[in-house]
Formats: structure tokens, C-alpha cells, sequence
């Protein structure tokens, strides 16, 4: 009977020992975030008045305010010139609290240079700080539309401020607002500079789906007022923006139209390029229409003879390297022969001892299809020669040597 008294007693005593461990190592709560500074509202020396009175300042309070405010700016870049990056924001927080006594513009702007130097320091939770506080603002101005005419240049600084901070998406936003304004102003310089500034935006995000029509409506209203040297950047923009999104069609249109400009204006030193580019997208258009394999020739010959002319060697041997594939492709296996020929002299004349050497071994073995052992083996060992002096190579080409002459 005293053993199991003695038991029940150590089991109790194991349990509520366990228990006051298992209490004592719980987990501590994670601590709070700490507060954004920029909306502690401590009394400061030199708040002109209380920030719950929301009565704009009169002339001579902004007199005194603003060279005090100025002075904080300039105390901070000092700190941070002298290494001491923590005390540069907390002053700078602190201009920023009381540049909020001088209204909605001046705390934009303001959040937008400080903005712009945390994120040149890497300062993440400083950039965090005033984005929050840029969106409030942004809510405020928005909720004040109905009853209050909308401000322009706020929402332009508040997408000048985002974009400073990186937050494209919001910068998006408050620029769609402006351009939603001067589109009902029909104001159409302004429209355009917008326009413009949403599909930078967008592009540096890699955003190329809502890039295209941004461009495209700035190209029809570089068209239709004969904007020419704005027309050929929206097209070289539309161009990339296509290839990118792989819109074969599109991309064709936009090409064609920069091809016409640069032919009118005798400037044939882009045309290869283009015409390499323009033979491409119909490569992959005739894989659904095969009648467009002739275009595609066309072109990529276009693109060679060209560039021959300008003596622009490198694009020329680009040109026929595309064509002897679009014509293997085919079973054209004559052409392709002819066009490997023209390729060695082209990468002669451009001093590309390894394109040449490659365009051998692309000789060599169109004429082992053809069964032509003995123009294959003269091919390879011309390749040989060139492997020899590159030091590359070297084991390939003599193996097909060796592989022909036990045939032979």
C-alpha cells in the first residue's frame, strides 16, 4: 500500500514538473513592428501648431517653417555623407513630419527625394515607411475627388514619388489618374509625356502585354500629326515589344513600316538587321502557312545582298548561315551547297577563321548526303587546316577524314 502511495506521488510530482517546464519554455510573442515614424505625432519645437489643427498656415508661418525644414534636409545629407546613416533618416523622418504642415504637395515631393535616397542606401524599412505614407496621402486625395477639383501636379509627384521608392504598380496607378484627367481636358501634349511615362513603367518591369497598346496609341498620335522622329521610337519600341511577346504578325507590320522609313532615308546600314528579323518571323509564320517559306527566302537573301554592299561581312554571314538552314529544311540540298560556298568567302572576307572553318564542316556534309565522298573529304581537310591553326577541333575534323578514307 506505501509503494503505491510513494508511486501515484512520484508520477504527480513528474507530471506538474513537466507541466511548469512546458509553461515555463513557451514561446515569447514576437514583438510588434515598430511604429512608422513618419506618423508619430509627438509635439516638435518646431511644429507651428497643433497637427490636429488642420487649418492651412498662414504666409507668415510658412516663412518661418520652410528655411527650418530646408536646414533639417541639409543636417541630414551631412550625416549621411559622414557615415552616419541612421541619424541622417531619423532627421530626415522628422522634416518629413513637419513638411505635412505645408500641405499635401510639399510632403509629396519631399517624401520623394528621401524616398529616392533610401533606396540608393539599400534602407528597405525606410522605403516601406514612405510608401505607406505616399499611399495614404494617395487615399485622402481620392477620397476628396468628388468634392474637390483633382491636382494635377499631386498626382503627378505622388508617381514620381513611387516610382523614386520603386513601386511601379502604385506609380501606375497615380499616373492612369493624371491621364485620365488630361484626356477629358484633351490636353494632348500632356497625353502624350503620360502615356509615355506609363510604358517606361511598364517596360522596366518587363511588363511587354500592357506596354503594346500604350505604344501603339503613341504611335498612331506620332502618326497622324507627322511626328516622324517619335514615330521611328515608338516602332523600334513596338518591335522589341512584339519579339518579346512572340506576336510574329505584329512584329512583321511594325518591321516592314521601319524598313520603308530607313529605305526612304537612304539609311541601309539598319536594313540587314531588319530584314534578318523581318525573314525570321515568317520562317515561324509558314510553319502554319507554308506559302510564306517564299518570304522568308526573300528576305533573309535581301538581308545578305545588303549587307555585301555595305561590306558589313558579319551580318552578311549571319544572313547565309539562316538561309542554308531554310534550305536543308527544304531538302534544297544544291542551294545550300551554293550558299555554304558563298558563306566561306563571306567569312573570309570578315576574318572569321572559325566561321570558316565550320562552314567547311557544314560543306563536308552536304555532299555525304549527296554521296559525294571525295568533294567531302576535300572539305574536311580544309576544315582540318583551319582546326590546326585554331588549336580547336582538331580531333573532330580528322575523324570524318579518317572515317572517309577507310570507305574509300
Amino acid at each position: 500500500m506505501l509503494r503505491r502511495l510513494i508511486a501515484i506521488a512520484t508520477v504527480t510530482i513528474l507530471f506538474n514538473s513537466s507541466l511548469t517546464l512546458a509553461q515555463t519554455n513557451k514561446p515569447k510573442p514576437p514583438d510588434k513592428f515598430p511604429p512608422n515614424p513618419l506618423e508619430i505625432t509627438t509635439p516638435d519645437p518646431l511644429s507651428p501648431r497643433s497637427p490636429k489643427d488642420k487649418q492651412p498656415l498662414t504666409l507668415q508661418e510658412q516663412q518661418k517653417l520652410e528655411p527650418a525644414l530646408d536646414a533639417l534636409n541639409q543636417e541630414a545629407a551631412a550625416k549621411l555623407q559622414a557615415g552616419e546613416q541612421v541619424a541622417a533618416f531619423e532627421i530626415w523622418n522628422r522634416e518629413l513630419r513637419l513638411r505635412r504642415f505645408l500641405g499635401a504637395l510639399a510632403e509629396v515631393q519631399a517624401l520623394s527625394r528621401v524616398g529616392a535616397i533610401a533606396w540608393q542606401q539599400n534602407d528597405g524599412q525606410e522605403v516601406q515607411y514612405i510608401t505607406e505614407r505616399l499611399q495614404t496621402i494617395q487615399e485622402q486625395a481620392q477620397s476628396q475627388k468628388k468634392t474637390v477639383p483633382i491636382d494635377l501636379e499631386l498626382w503627378r509627384s505622388l508617381g514620381e514619388a513611387y516610382k523614386n521608392v520603386r513601386s511601379s504598380k502604385l506609380a501606375i496607378e497615380a499616373y492612369n489618374q493624371v491621364l485620365l484627367v488630361v484626356r477629358e481636358q484633351k490636353q494632348k501634349t500632356a497625353v502624350v509625356e503620360t502615356l509615355k511615362t506609363i510604358g517606361e513603367l511598364h517596360l522596366s518591369w518587363f511588363d511587354y502585354r500592357k506596354a503594346a497598346p500604350i505604344y501603339e496609341e503613341l504611335l498612331s498620335l506620332a502618326t497622324s500629326v507627322g511626328d516622324g522622329v517619335n514615330e521611328l521610337t515608338y516602332l523600334q519600341r513596338l518591335a522589341y515589344i512584339y519579339e518579346q511577346t512572340n506576336q510574329p504578325q505584329q512584329s512583321l507590320n511594325v518591321l516592314n513600316k521601319l524598313a520603308e522609313i530607313y529605305i526612304n532615308a537612304n539609311n541601309l546600314t539598319k536594313i540587314p538587321e531588319l530584314k534578318l528579323a523581318i525573314a525570321s518571323d515568317y520562317e515561324y509564320l509558314a510553319k502554319k502557312d507554308p506559302n510564306l517559306l517564299l518570304e522568308a527566302f526573300q528576305n533573309y537573301q535581301e538581308a545578305y545582298t545588303t549587307a555585301w554592299q555595305l561590306k558589313e561581312f558579319v551580318p552578311a554571314g549571319e544572313a547565309l548561315q539562316k538561309l542554308i538552314a531554310l534550305y536543308r529544311s527544304q531538302g534544297q540540298t544544291d542551294e545550300a551547297l551554293q550558299a555554304s560556298q558563298i558563306l566561306v568567302q563571306t567569312q573570309a572576307q570578315a576574318a572569321n577563321f572559325y566561321g570558316m572553318m565550320q562552314a567547311y564542316d557544314q560543306i563536308g556534309q552536304l555532299y555525304l548526303e549527296r554521296k559525294e565522298f571525295p568533294q567531302a573529304l576535300t572539305a574536311f581537310q580544309k576544315g582540318l587546316q583551319l582546326a590546326q591553326q585554331l588549336k580547336h577541333q582538331e580531333a573532330y575534323f580528322t575523324g570524318q577524314i579518317e572515317k572517309l578514307s577507310k570507305a574509300n
